[in-house]
């Protein structure tokens, strides 16, 4: 393992501890809680629209953070302005259980896509600065759902994409103090973000 690689690790590792969220909430009620959440993100957390992230199967801590960032303010999405302001921390808790217990619709990458963002993923581009995503995503996209890391995993290339503009751009900014996903997002050129996107979304755990 290079110095690279144990560096990013590590930050990974820092920003995980530093803002991931508690969790354990109760699926059951959850699923009474997301009428509203269905609109956009599918009764079962499957997103029709390729511009809505996948909610199924999704780490319950990474999304109960984000539901709290969301609420706060720390994330700022205008679509959800006021959707989770009656909302307590169980409740968000209990719908994150909810949309994790679901099960993910596979996706599929585009081959011409395909080598170029396989590369970016699994080595990234040390030259450029460019961590390999299986640092903290893992080789098969799966996340580390005990640390917060997302599972990314067959989820829509297009919010993929949109996130890491955002990141690069600094209009995302919850990635927590490393900075991780912001260091990386704003050294990729959009080749190569719409490469590794697609290739996230072909991606199986």
């Amino acid at each position: 393992m290079n110095l690279f690689r144990i560096i990013l690790i590590a930050l990974c590792t820092a920003a995980g501890g530093i803002s991931v969220a508690q969790a354990g909430g109760d699926a059951q009620a959850g699923q009474q809680l997301i009428a509203s959440c269905s609109a956009c993100h599918g009764k079962d957390g499957n997103s029709a629209s390729p511009a809505n992230p996948k909610l199924a199967g999704q780490s319950e801590k990474y999304l109960l953070k984000q539901l709290k960032d969301i609420k706060s303010g720390a994330r700022d999405i205008a679509i959800m302005t006021g959707q989770l302001d009656n909302l307590t921390v169980t409740d968000m808790s209990n719908i994150a259980a909810y949309f994790a217990g679901q099960t993910q619709t596979a996706g599929t990458a585009k081959p011409e896509l395909a080598e170029l963002g396989r590369e970016i993923y699994r080595n990234g581009n040390h030259e450029r600065g460019i961590a390999a995503c299986t640092g903290c995503h893992g080789p098969a996209g799966a996340g580390n759902g005990p640390a917060g890391y997302p599972m990314i995993a067959g989820q829509h290339a297009d919010y993929i994409a949109q996130q890491l503009r955002h990141f690069a751009e600094g209009r995302r900014m919850n990635d927590g103090g490393g900075r991780v996903m912001r260091g990386i997002a704003e050294r990729m050129n959009e080749n190569e973000i719409k490469a590794v996107a697609s290739y996230i979304e072909g991606l199986r755990r």
